[in-house]
C-alpha cells in the first residue's frame, strides 16, 4: 500500500513514513484489508488530504473512527457518502449548523465540500474492522494523526481547531494556543447531545467570525 499525498501534505509528512511504527502500521493495514472487510476503502484512507490540500487548512475537525457500517466512511470524519442516510452524530451536526447559521437542513451527507474549502476532517484513526468500532486503535494511526497535528501547528498560524468530544479535546495537547484558535465542545453524537453537551456550541459561525478577523475566506457550511 503505497500512500499518495497531495505535495504539501508528502513534504511535511514523508519523514513519518520512514519510521518503523509507520511501517509496522502499513503492513497490519495491508493485512486487515487482505483478511477481513475493512473501512473506508483502499483508495479513500488519506481522502482528507486529498480533499484538503496542505496549502489550504484553515479549520481542523478531529474525529475518532471512521463509521464501521457498510458503505458509510469514505476517509473524512462524521462524513458519509452522498446515497447513505446520514448517521445519527452527523444529524446532530447538521440539526446545530441549522439552527446556528440560520441555513437549510443539509440533502448531502458527503463534507467534500467542506474539505476542498480548507477543512481538514480528520479521523484519529484511519481505518477499521467492518461492524467492530475500534478495531484498528493502537496500531499506529494515532502517532502519525498526531504528528499531522503536530505539524500544522507547527509550520501554519490562525487555523481554528475544533474539538468535539473527549478523544479530540486530548489532542490539544499538541496544538500552540499562542498561534491558533482551539474551540471545545461536547461530542455531537446522541449520547453526549441529549445531556446537552452539543447543542448551541455556535462553532460554525464562531469560526467564521474568526476567519473575518484574521482576513481568511469564511466557510460556507
Amino acid at each position: 500500500m503505497e500512500v499518495q499525498l497531495e505535495a504539501g501534505w508528502k513534504q511535511v509528512l514523508e519523514v513519518e513514513f520512514a519510521k518503523p511504527y509507520f511501517e509496522d502500521l502499513i503492513r497490519f493495514v495491508k493485512s486487515e484489508y487482505g483478511q477481513h472487510t475493512c473501512f473506508p476503502k483502499g483508495k479513500d484512507i488519506f481522502a482528507a488530504f486529498e480533499y484538503c490540500r496542505w496549502e489550504d487548512v484553515k479549520v481542523v475537525i478531529i474525529g475518532q473512527d471512521p463509521y464501521h457500517g457498510p458503505g458509510q466512511a469514505n476517509g473524512l470524519c462524521f462524513s458519509v457518502h452522498p446515497d447513505v442516510s446520514h448517521p445519527p452524530s452527523l444529524i446532530n451536526i447538521f440539526k446545530e449548523l441549522e439552527a446556528d447559521m440560520g441555513k437549510p437542513y443539509p440533502v448531502s451527507s458527503d463534507l467534500s465540500y467542506w474539505a476542498k474549502q480548507g477543512v481538514l476532517l480528520l479521523n484519529a484513526t484511519l481505518t477499521v474492522r467492518a461492524h467492530e468500532a475500534g478495531s484498528h486503535q493502537n496500531k499506529g494511526w494515532e502517532t502519525f494523526t498526531d504528528a499531522v497535528i503536530q505539524q500544522i501547528s507547527l509550520h501554519k498560524k490562525q487555523v481554528v481547531f475544533l474539538l468535539w468530544g473527549n478523544y479530540a479535546k486530548n489532542k490539544g495537547k499538541y496544538i500552540d494556543t499562542s498561534q491558533h484558535f482551539i474551540m471545545q465542545t461536547g461530542h455531537p453524537s446522541p449520547l453526549s447531545a441529549n445531556r446537552g453537551l452539543w447543542f448551541g456550541n455556535k462553532h460554525f459561525s464562531k469560526t467564521n467570525e474568526i476567519l473575518k478577523q484574521v482576513g481568511k475566506k469564511e466557510i460556507e457550511w
